[in-house]
């Protein structure tokens, strides 16, 4: 099978596609587009993005079809042995799992817009571009010319790719293994530091593993002018959107880009390799429920951190903010109550990137990654320091991506308790599969290898004691999030609120020092929201009593004994 590529009209954003078929021997020929892509696990309903579809036969013929579902065609191929099918993809969004066409690029996910016919997903998959002399193109493909070959639908689908004049190129060898950072868009790399960082955390990933299975990988870089954070693993690829491109450099953004880069990387092994065995093989057609979330995204999570700790790239102060934050965010979710990190993963292909439903559930990626860290610690612990998470993954690695088979819950479950000598299915049971709160759990891992989760109180009357959090909006507040059976909740405050005044006293970004003035003079405050599109007003008392909106600071514990310090370095050590 073979695609034809094209631009009319960069401006009108539409990618034009002519699809050869040959081979063909039905009278009925079954043209279907992935419902979801790979990397994103809920209904991406790309075909809402094709316009006029035609079918041709080996004379020109006009062929008839009909559509039978929201993405699959089926086509009269009346005795033709070739037919042509052409049609155009509205490509307007630009992010890490998106197509995108402009004047200045040529950028697709074969998973977005590149038709398969069931039949014929082992067969030989080619893609021609017209683009400009000027452009080069940046895949992980073989390539000849403007052609790109797969060797099937899963190596093409698999395989995002960008045509472009401004794409910089910086190489980084690791261990024999050829490494591509292609950026894309306005950019200024110190290409040094950017060559020996990433080539620390390669390393450190190589020898995680000790083993990998591509010969090169390419790590495709959309360089964004405003704040992005985006990233979409593929097995020798990695698309990443990112900016501010004019601060990738400044320290912190340039720790947030490392971190987002590390955690892709790791993904080629846990989930492209290792997968789930509701995902093994994909099924492009409909959803593909698991509910070993924690897994592929909490544990890629952890070590997508981590690594750049024990490779030492990120001090001890980065990794630990870093850390902070994933426990913040698990401490404000309350949907942590209501659906358990299990439950969540597989609910993910309903709302698992927008917000969705208050309180409804937990986000798996900062949950999972609490979970990794409480395993990693449990398993050195119960085993004398002598296997860890790492353990775990290499076993999964070996005997079930090597002998070509998804593992399942229990799989994993098994593979924790082998690696800790006891059975940890009473662990996964409480807080993996169930609601019970792991605060206790935590800080005993702390504990064991030598740190204090010390408790952070919030800053902000109306986060410590009311229950309700809040952004700045056109000089007033507008409320983000409201802690169920607070005061907050109980006055009737919600979530899209804006508060306008207090005491009367209009807002210009200024509530917290509203708020500290009269909280030293009166008992109440009477609040003036705007909420649903009408002016309320509401009484709330000073004086109520809550800590809603904590958090923890990680430190080292100042009078650690000898042992946490030898555990301390052991779960902190190098792979590399």
């Amino acid at each position: 099978m073979q695609y034809k590529l094209y631009i009319k009209n960069p401006s009108s954003h539409y990618l034009y596609i002519d699809l050869i078929i040959d081979n063909i021997d039905t009278d009925i020929l079954t043209l279907q587009l992935p419902a979801w892509r790979p990397g994103r696990y809920e209904l991406g309903n790309f075909a809402k993005n094709i316009k006029k579809l035609d079918a041709f036969g080996e004379n020109d013929s006009v062929l008839s079809y009909k559509k039978t579902s929201k993405d699959c065609w089926q086509i009269d191929t009346q005795g033709n042995k070739q037919i042509k099918v052409t049609y155009s993809y509205y490509a307007v969004d630009l992010n890490a799992g998106s197509t995108y066409v402009d004047e200045n690029q040529l950028y697709v996910n074969p998973c977005n817009c590149l038709m398969y016919v069931p039949g014929k997903m082992h067969e030989k998959y080619s893609v021609v571009l017209e683009i400009p002399d000027t452009y080069t193109i940046a895949s992980s493909l073989k390539k000849e010319g403007n052609m790109l070959t797969a060797d099937n639908f899963d190596e093409l689908a698999d395989s995002p790719f960008i045509a472009s004049a401004y794409i910089k190129t910086i190489l980084a060898p690791v261990n024999g293994v050829n490494f591509y950072l292609h950026f894309n868009g306005e950019c200024n790399p110190n290409e040094e530091k950017v060559k020996k960082d990433f080539s620390t955390f390669i390393a450190e990933q190589l020898a995680f593993f000790n083993d990998v299975h591509f010969t090169e990988y390419h790590f495709l870089i959309q360089m964004m002018p405003q704040k992005f954070h985006h990233g979409v693993e593929h097995t020798k690829n990695t698309v990443i959107a990112f900016g501010p491109c004019y601060h990738l450099m400044n320290n912190e953004v340039y720790n947030e880009f490392l971190g987002l880069c590390c955690h892709e990387l790791f993904h080629t092994w846990n989930i492209k390799t290792i997968r789930p065995a509701e995902m093994f093989p994909y099924d492009y057609t409909k959803e593909n429920y698991a509910r070993t979330g924690f897994v592929y995204e909490g544990v890629t999570t952890y070590y997508g951190d981590k690594l750049l700790f024990t490779s030492n790239i990120f001090t001890e102060e980065v990794y630990f903010k870093a850390f902070e934050e994933r426990l913040t965010k698990h401490l404000h979710s309350f949907g942590r109550y209501n659906l358990s990190v299990g439950d969540s993963s597989f609910d993910n292909w309903l709302d698992g990137y927008t917000p969705g439903a208050p309180y409804r559930k937990t986000n798996i990626y900062d949950e999972g990654c609490m979970i990794a860290f409480m395993l990693d610690v449990l398993i050195m612990k119960h085993s004398s320091n002598k296997n860890n998470l790492q353990t775990v993954m290499k076993n999964l690695y070996d005997n079930f991506y090597k002998k070509q088979k998804g593992y399942t819950e229990q799989d994993f479950t098994d593979a924790c308790s082998a690696a800790a000598s006891i059975d940890l299915q009473d662990f996964f049971t409480k807080y993996v599969y169930g609601l019970e709160a792991y605060e206790p759990m935590l800080h005993e891992c702390a504990d064991y290898v030598g740190l204090a989760l010390n408790k952070q109180h919030a800053q902000t009357i109306y986060e410590k004691c009311w229950g309700f959090k809040a952004i700045d909006a056109n000089h007033h507040k507008k409320v983000t999030m409201v802690a169920p059976y607070s005061p907050a909740w109980k006055v009737g405050i919600s979530i899209g609120d804006e508060i306008m005044a207090v005491n009367n006293f209009s807002l210009n970004n200024d509530f917290s020092f509203w708020l500290n003035y009269f909280s030293q003079k009166d008992k109440t405050c009477k609040l003036t929201l705007q909420s649903s599109g009408k002016l309320e007003e509401i009484n709330i008392d000073f004086k109520s009593e809550g800590d809603f909106f904590y958090t923890y600071k990680l430190a080292k514990q100042e009078n650690s004994s000898a042992s946490q310090k030898e555990n301390y370095t052991c779960w902190k050590k190098s792979f590399a």
